[in-house]
């Protein structure tokens, strides 16, 4: 079940023009400590500016940790790291051995959750990793738009939840880790800063205007289907209609049938997708269009540039921002974390946002053309659905589709 609490400030970020502005300055106004959680850390001009940030606040006695997943970062350069634990910023990698000829359960759980916590106070949940809005898998053409992606800065009585969430997986990864002479040696040089980031960071300020919010994890202990689950009831729940923006759209039978059930009853659901294929698993999305279609669902596949959303408002009310795509990966084996708010004025800016999205760089299919398609495009879809059902095999997860 769901819990929400009211008292807080959610602020809606869109894609890294507006996010890292955000996450820079508040850094910077650091005192005690900062958690960063990222699946991708790209030692670009972002991954720069995120770093001199965090070099800057471990230099002036903040205690700073950066968690990093070893698959999602494997190209950061050893160099890189050396530069930000010189300066002091405590790097943990989560999962680092990442062979490509294994199909172990552990090997494929990822750390997928984008999260950073400062002084407990402000934290940032979504799906934007560090990485520049340019960086996308396909080339585009000149003049297009970043990577369409998401976040949301918080304050207020969710934080706890929040922070509570970063601080037990980094102290699990402390002490899972084995730390050398100089980490050691390090720890002991910065003692003091720790104790000092140890002490209860001082309550938020209540905002004027209380907004009713919830952090939903997905991890494989005690969490393992929430996100599914919040998302489910919500579907089951609609009354006229649903947006759903995700950028690796691979359903289970029940998500499926939530959304046709719902469309069935009237309500009017909208499925905004991926039109640029990044991987071929991917075509596995297509081979629900015939059935969405006909049950009424409306689908529109982004290509203007390279969408990245893991986003959803449902009845201008219930609305969710985070890391969480809706595939086997994302909801039966990562760590991911959403955001949900029920707020009218939240949900309406997000609506809004993602109607003009689809109005300025989305396509429409429609079924009769649909209909028409190729043949070795239907074939294509249902081979990498089998190869996604397959995999779901393998790792001994079928049952849960």
């Amino acid at each position: 079940m769901t819990t929400f609490v009211d008292g807080n400030h959610i602020q809606l970020l869109r894609n890294g023009t507006e996010y890292f502005p955000a996450l820079v300055a508040a850094i910077d106004q650091a005192e005690l400590d900062i958690y960063l959680q990222t699946y991708i850390y790209q030692a670009d001009a972002i991954g720069e500016l995120v770093g001199n940030a965090l070099m800057r606040a471990a230099k002036r006695g903040v205690a700073v940790h950066v968690l990093i997943d070893g698959f999602g970062s494997k190209d950061l350069p050893a160099y890189f790291i050396k530069t930000l634990a010189h300066a002091g910023v405590h790097i943990r990698i989560y999962r680092p051995k990442i062979s490509p000829w294994t199909l172990k359960k552990s090997r494929l759980r990822r750390l997928h959750q984008k999260i950073v916590v400062i002084d407990r106070k402000i934290g940032f949940v979504g799906g934007i990793n560090i990485i520049d809005d340019f960086d996308i898998p396909e080339p585009a053409p000149n003049n297009v738009p970043p990577r369409v992606d998401y976040a949301v800065r918080i304050e207020g009585n969710l934080m706890p939840f929040v922070t509570a969430n970063v601080r037990k997986l980094w102290h699990r990864m402390t002490w899972t880790t084995k730390l050398s002479a100089q980490s050691l040696r390090r720890r002991r040089k910065n003692k003091i800063s720790t104790m000092v980031a140890m002490q209860p960071a001082p309550t938020a300020a209540t905002p004027a205007t209380p907004v009713k919010a919830a952090f939903v994890i997905r991890d494989n202990v005690l969490h393992r289907r929430d996100i599914e689950e919040a998302y489910l009831s919500a579907i089951q729940n609609a009354h006229s209609e649903i947006i759903i923006a995700n950028a690796y759209f691979v359903p289970g039978w029940r998500f499926r049938r939530a959304l046709m059930a719902a469309a069935n009853r009237g309500v009017r659901v909208t499925l905004l997708l991926q039109g640029r294929m990044e991987y071929f698993l991917m075509f596995a999305t297509h081979a629900f269009y015939h059935e969405f279609l006909k049950s009424g669902i409306e689908i529109f596949e982004y290509h203007k540039s390279f969408m990245h959303s893991k986003v959803a408002v449902i009845d201008g009310q219930w609305a969710t921002v985070g890391s969480s795509n809706i595939d086997p990966f994302s909801l039966f084996l990562a760590r991911e974390a959403n955001v949900i708010v029920d707020d009218a004025t939240f949900a309406a800016e997000l609506r809004s946002d993602l109607l003009v999205t689809i109005e300025n760089g989305a396509s429409q299919i429609l079924p009769h053309i649909w209909a028409r398609a190729n043949l070795l495009k239907r074939v294509s879809s249902w081979l990498a659905f089998g190869m996604v059902r397959l995999f779901l095999d393998l790792i001994g997860r079928r049952n849960e589709e």
